[in-house]
């Protein structure tokens, strides 16, 4: 029987347009540092916390643009049986861009939700990495999901990963903000988006030390501030909301 968990968030992936320049923005803003991967086939590196990989990141494929696709981050969701996984995701309304198996890797299926949304269904070789505890610094600690409509969304994720419901929170304009979680730990939330959003996706959080020491070197490094520092609704955390030199969408999250 399969070690691997099912619903695990547990590689992050950033397709851009400038590798280098991707990589000493990260570096600067989330302290990560990087590693080229030792594999053949398209340049790929790593992001490393502490000297843990914990994503990567890639050129954004030439077909892609051409399509109008962005940089972007992709997160990656472990399953136990990717084909399982994608068979039943197709049933449910996703759609299959891609499947493949990387040697020593694993099996991987892009998918698209209902609404759009783009994620990838992951099943290793070996070891499925990272955790299921709360993120530490350099990790990333929050996984939301701008939707077409959340309440389509939700019983998709749901059924394909075994996610919980947990707490709503009421937004008043912007609709409601469902949270989830997986065996008893929250994971995200999702909401349905507004005209001025990006399309459907998913939006990650990096947790950093202090998001308000972290915009001078965004600003620095030629982000953008697309949400100025904010207070987490309920406690005394704090976000903020950019996009990084090439266009990729991302969030910091400090405690």
């Amino acid at each position: 029987m399969s070690r691997t968990p099912l619903g695990r968030f547990c590689w992050y992936e950033l397709l851009t347009t400038d590798m280098e320049g991707a990589q000493e923005f990260y570096r600067n803003v989330v302290g990560w540092e990087t590693g080229a991967w030792q594999g053949e086939g398209t340049p790929y590196v790593t992001w490393n916390n502490d000297g843990t990989p914990i994503g990567g990141v890639m050129t954004l494929p030439d077909d892609a643009l051409a399509r109008g696709i962005p940089p972007h981050w992709l997160p990656y969701i472990s399953t136990p049986d990717v084909d399982a996984t994608a068979d039943k995701a197709s049933s449910l309304g996703g759609t299959i861009h891609h499947r493949m198996e990387l040697p020593d890797i694993g099996r991987l299926a892009i998918v698209a939700d209902p609404g759009g949304a783009v994620f990838t269904a992951y099943e290793p070789s070996g070891i499925t990495p990272g955790h299921d505890a709360q993120a530490a610094i350099g990790e990333c600690s929050w996984h939301e999901l701008i939707s077409t409509d959340w309440e389509v969304s939700w019983p998709f994720y749901s059924a394909l990963f075994g996610w919980e419901e947990t707490e709503q929170m009421d937004m008043g304009g912007h609709g409601t903000y469902q949270m989830y979680g997986r065996e008893g730990r929250q994971l995200g939330g999702m909401m349905s988006r507004t005209p001025e959003m990006p399309p459907p996706c998913w939006f990650l959080y990096m947790r950093v030390p202090d998001v308000h020491a972290s915009v001078a070197v965004i600003e620095r490094l030629g982000g953008t501030i697309v949400t100025k520092p904010m207070k987490v609704p309920g406690n005394n955390e704090y976000i903020l909301h950019g996009v990084d030199p090439q266009g990729a969408g991302f969030a910091l999250h400090s405690m």
